[in-house]
């Protein structure tokens, strides 16, 4: 993959807008700003897709951020200059205070969702077409793309080749500045492989050259693999994908997906906007499912109501309101709240004391801080 707050630009905060009209109950700032994909991304596009729906309906201007990496997507979120953020797994890893975030600039971040795409699209690695690679286990000695500051795409990378048994020690490395220059890369010839999401403009550029697109098979009867695969990202299944570069309902790609993008503000946003926003994803969606590639996964069918990263309180009760919530989830969104909470707790307790100066050691004393926290609670640290 993953901060509502008052309203405000995508580059700059605007100063106590008028509210646009509403309807349906629906009140939203005649600006928004959110953080989202590069300019070639399916988040982008999506997101996108949801502005022209807010100004058409409702007279609202919807400011796009794009950012290349995690850190230029979530920084906006963190010091408040959108309220909103379409972003990718980094929202769990934010959450959970782990990887990039856990430098001391950092920490776990009080994230929650407002609202997931789960769609016909997967998630994995776009693998160059003229090198002979049809599942994880055929990387080995392969080009693996690696993108700086980037953890999510990195980690998923990661996690395709567990899945066939390697490390980034049995493939060549290639580092690029960001997503979108590891495609141009495979075209170049630079390197083989790029993690994306399958309905991507990345991959309809490496389908339409001359060195064409294959897709990693994740057979789900390959236990084995899967395990190793979830023991670096907990957040993956098996997806028969049916959108994307080289793929069709008739000619379906057995891979991998999670949710994306993954809609995120804030726990002390403003409860209306994010109300308003979860209204207009759910009940306008047959004014936007087709807009995009990828909309479709907005279907309040096609939610994970008991995913990773706990949902905004303001989304709670309107999924309480239209009677789409049980006790079984309601459960899980506590252990979620619960365990954000304890990492939140356990970063100031940490912070507040005689942490090392060197920024290696800040991060492994964190870590270890972090996982005896969860586990003291009963709960799995995940990462270590």
């Amino acid at each position: 993959m993953f901060n509502l707050k008052r309203s405000v630009m995508a580059l700059a905060l605007a100063s106590a807008p008028a509210l646009a009209l509403s309807a349906e109950g629906v009140d939203l700032p005649n600006t928004l700003g959110m953080t989202a994909y590069g300019t070639s991304s399916a988040g982008y596009a999506q997101m996108v897709s949801i502005g022209n729906l807010l100004q058409n309906e409702y007279g609202v201007s919807l400011r796009i951020l794009p950012g290349e990496n995690d850190v230029s997507r979530m920084t906006p979120l963190k010091t408040d200059r959108v309220p909103v953020c379409a972003c990718g797994i980094a929202a769990y890893y934010g959450a959970e205070g782990v990887l990039m975030f856990a430098g001391e600039n950092w920490g776990p971040q009080p994230i929650r969702v407002i609202t997931t795409s789960i769609a016909s699209f997967g998630l994995s690695i776009a693998v160059a077409g003229d090198i002979d690679v049809e599942d994880p286990y055929d990387l080995k000695g392969k080009r693996i793309s690696w993108i700086r500051g980037d953890d999510a795409l990195n980690l998923g990378t990661e996690a395709m080749l567990a899945f066939g048994d390697l490390t980034w020690d049995d493939v060549e490395r290639v580092e690029f500045p960001g997503y979108g220059r590891a495609f141009e890369g495979i075209i170049a010839n630079q390197s083989d492989t790029a993690f994306t999401v399958s309905v991507a403009g990345g991959p309809q550029q490496l389908a339409a050259s001359p060195r064409g697109i294959t897709w990693l098979t994740l057979d789900p009867e390959d236990k084995e693999g899967w395990q190793r695969l979830n023991d670096v990202a907990p957040y993956f299944q098996p997806h028969k994908v049916t959108s994307g570069a080289g793929i069709s309902k008739d000619d379906p790609w057995i891979g991998s997906s999670y949710p994306y993008p993954i809609v995120v503000a804030n726990a002390d946003a403003d409860d209306t906007l994010v109300n308003s926003l979860v209204k207009v994803f759910t009940e306008d969606y047959d004014k936007y499912k087709d807009a995009a590639p990828g909309n479709a996964g907005y279907a309040l069918e096609n939610q994970n109501m008991q995913w990773v990263v706990p949902f905004h309180d303001a989304v709670v009760e309107y999924y309480k309101e239209i009677g789409h919530w049980t006790d079984e989830m309601q459960a899980h969104q506590d252990m979620l709240v619960k365990r954000q909470q304890i990492l939140l707790d356990t970063w100031d307790e940490y912070t507040a004391g005689d942490t090392p100066s060197d920024e290696d050691a800040f991060k492994a004393g964190w870590m270890e801080a972090r996982a005896a926290a969860l586990e003291e609670a009963g709960m799995n640290p995940v990462f270590r």
